[in-house]
């Protein structure tokens, strides 16, 4: 597996969600804040968290620092993603498709956050944790064409498939 090169590029951050959490104690309501994560770079590279703290700031803080640790890299195709493919978790389906050049982000909520340049629709859960972490599941699914030649013992070119695809 590949690990991030900090010298790369910059990391940027974007709050995907924000939840207040009270808990009720002998003394009154105790509030806190959740606050859901996604950080990349827009080459490739996208890593995503969840962090608590009793204010947003430092729970947004939190959250980035442990999206940073969970980074993984995902094949593109220019801009946008090399195939077509669903993601799963839970009762949230997301599925991606490949945008041609210019399209934009046709996508809502939490999958606007990860992605640019691509087509998806969110099936099922509209909780924002579950879409993220289904979108990312299906990232996890995506294979460069030179990685499935590669695997097959074969040349791009005979997978009858366009080159970088």
């Amino acid at each position: 597996m590949a690990h991030y090169d900090q010298s790369v590029g910059e990391l940027k951050d974007r709050v995907v969600h924000i939840n207040r959490v009270t808990k009720v104690v002998k003394g009154g309501k105790n509030f806190s804040f959740s606050a859901l994560v996604v950080v990349g770079d827009g080459k490739g590279w996208v890593g995503y968290a969840s962090g608590k703290a009793r204010e947003v700031p430092a729970a947004i803080a939190k959250g980035v620092e442990r999206a940073k640790r969970n980074l993984l890299h995902v094949p593109l195709k220019g801009a946008t993603i090399p195939h077509p493919v669903v993601g799963r978790f839970g009762s949230g389906q997301v599925m991606l498709k490949p945008a041609s050049p210019g399209t934009g982000v046709i996508a809502g909520g939490a999958v606007r956050a990860v992605l640019e340049d691509i087509l998806t629709k969110s099936i099922g859960s509209a909780n924002p944790q579950n879409v993220l972490r289904a979108t990312i599941a299906g990232l996890t699914q995506l294979r460069s064409a030179e990685t499935v030649a590669q695997r097959r013992g074969k040349e791009v070119a005979d997978l009858g498939l366009e080159a970088g695809r």
